[in-house]
């Protein structure tokens, strides 16, 4: 009798989930063992519930920006006096119920393809068993069920997908209410009439960019010298140049040390009591209450709510990860190699967990390379100058490829062109003032190494310049093709004529 191979997956997000896809393609026995629901917080918590939101943000953002530039009237009783008071409202209650409707929904789509698949799921909190690996190699694995029993499998391979959970910092615990992490944001009914958002990187740009487009008044607290360290240095200048005239207050090197919530009515710190309005307006029951983040050069900032975005923690403690062989590093991260393995044989890992590059299509690829190389089945390792990722903000910041940093620092020799948006007549139609295309190509072959788009839509943009990258196109080819008149997409291929014609110059200098 032919033997099967038995694959036991810890965490259903998008590295847990589509590894069990791959896996039961190739024809192996497959368990997902998952605590919350398939789709984990990317699409449960994070992902797809962010971006829903951010749609709302981004439709009111087009409308509040543009509207008398293109002409656009709204009628309505203001007074002209007060013609220029907002005209456009949200509902907050009804888009967080939208945005959890819509997550549930995906998590459910999600759970019937994987059980369609042939997929056995189990509810409950997997992890690996102490005695190692069994005399046929196997792996024991131990699922703490919903009903309090333990359950043992036996696996072949085992894959570790858990994900990560917002950090909390010891003086600005969450209650949920008032002081938010970006999990709880989706249930708060009302508006923040002022948010206090902690951490300038993707996920405090994010939720800050957003709340302001939908009408709170936001101050962007960043201990570093600007919005989003990670990301391009010129991508961040416009993106904080916009913040700031939208109106947003962004305090550079400044670092939150405590956060608390007080009651003005007894000025006593009020705790995360239960029961108390999340979004109350001054005057309801709670609604008096605010939040205070003490800075530390001791300054004081205030806000009716506080939302935590100060990194986050991999969920691998009380797993059995070390005492079965598998490598941590000083973040409770798994170290794996470019086709996930751990130091453990027979135990892989994806996604969050081990802090390679924290995207869900990152996660998604360790997943599904984990199960060819599992299953003896052709694997290209992990590429990780080929992932293109992008930053939800209005304008979205899109890259791919090797960098402004990487170029800097020498790890790569690559010129550079950056085109302004402003010059595009579609940009010129649409009243987009800010942004820009951005171009690396090796200066003697002239092959595209990377790119950034600032734009509306540029996850959609950097498509064709992850094209060029991943299939080391030059920029004459990219140049070449054709693009439509007009359109945004023009840009990058006028990116690529004025860098070849730059290219040309050199060599001829």
């Amino acid at each position: 009798m032919e033997h099967v191979t038995r694959i036991v997956i810890i965490g259903g997000g998008p590295g847990g989930y589509e590894a069990a896809l791959v896996a039961a393609q190739l024809g192996a026995e497959v368990t997902v063992v998952d605590r919350d629901g398939l789709g984990g917080s990317a699409v449960l918590t994070d992902c797809v519930p962010s971006k829903t939101l951010i749609a709302t943000a981004e439709v009111m953002t087009t409308f509040d920006s543009s509207y008398e530039e293109l002409g656009i009237i709204v009628a309505d009783d203001t007074p002209p006096l007060e013609r220029a008071a907002r005209v456009v409202g949200v509902d907050l209650g009804k888009v967080n119920r939208r945005v959890k409707r819509l997550a549930i929904a995906q998590s459910h789509d999600i759970t019937q393809a994987v059980t369609r698949a042939g997929v056995t799921v189990l509810r409950g909190k997997g992890r690996l068993g102490a005695d190692g690996q069994g005399v046929d190699g196997s792996r024991e694995v131990l699922v703490d069920r919903e009903d309090g029993s333990t359950e043992t499998l036996r696996a072949d391979a085992v894959l570790i997908a858990t994900g990560v959970r917002p950090r909390e910092l010891p003086d600005a615990l969450p209650d949920g209410e008032r002081i938010l992490t970006w999990t709880q944001v989706y249930d708060l009914e009302e508006l923040p009439r002022e948010l206090v958002v902690v951490g300038s990187g993707v996920t405090g740009a994010e939720f800050a960019g957003a709340y302001q487009a939908l009408g709170s008044k936001v101050t962007l607290v960043s201990s570093r010298d600007r919005v989003l360290p990670g990301e391009d240095p010129d991508a961040a200048e416009v993106l904080e140049e916009v913040f700031r005239r939208r109106g947003m207050n962004v305090m550079s090197r400044s670092r939150a040390e405590t956060v608390k919530r007080v009651s003005t009515r007894t000025g006593a710190t009020a705790g995360a009591t239960a029961g108390s309005p999340a979004g109350g307006g001054a005057g309801e029951e709670g609604g008096d209450d605010h939040v205070e983040v003490t800075l530390a050069d001791g300054r004081v900032i205030t806000g009716t709510h506080c939302l935590m975005a100060v990194g986050s923690i991999p969920n691998t403690a009380d797993m059995g990860l070390e005492q079965a062989g598998v490598t941590l590093n000083d973040w409770g991260q798994i170290k794996v190699d470019r086709v996930s393995r751990t130091t453990a044989p027979g135990v892989y890992a994806a996604g969050d967990c081990t802090g390679v590059f924290m995207l869900a299509s990152v996660a998604a690829m360790q997943g599904r390379i984990a199960m060819y190389h599992a299953l003896g089945d052709a694997v290209q390792p992990l590429n990780l100058k080929t992932v293109a990722s992008n930053v939800f903000t209005d304008p979205e910041i899109a890259t791919v490829g090797y960098t402004a940093a990487d170029v800097a620092c020498g790890k790569m020799d690559a010129v550079e062109i950056k085109l302004p948006l402003r010059g595009n007549p579609r940009a010129k139609m649409q009243g987009i003032r800010d942004g820009f295309v951005k171009l690396f190509c090796r200066p003697g072959t002239g092959i595209v190494v990377g790119g950034v788009v600032v734009s509306p839509r540029a996850s959609e943009l950097i498509h064709s310049i992850s094209l060029a990258v991943d299939n080391n196109l030059t920029v004459e080819q990219v140049a070449s093709a054709f693009t439509v008149y007009p359109s945004l997409s023009g840009s990058t291929a006028e990116a690529a004529r004025q860098l070849h014609i730059r290219k040309r110059e050199d060599a001829d200098s």
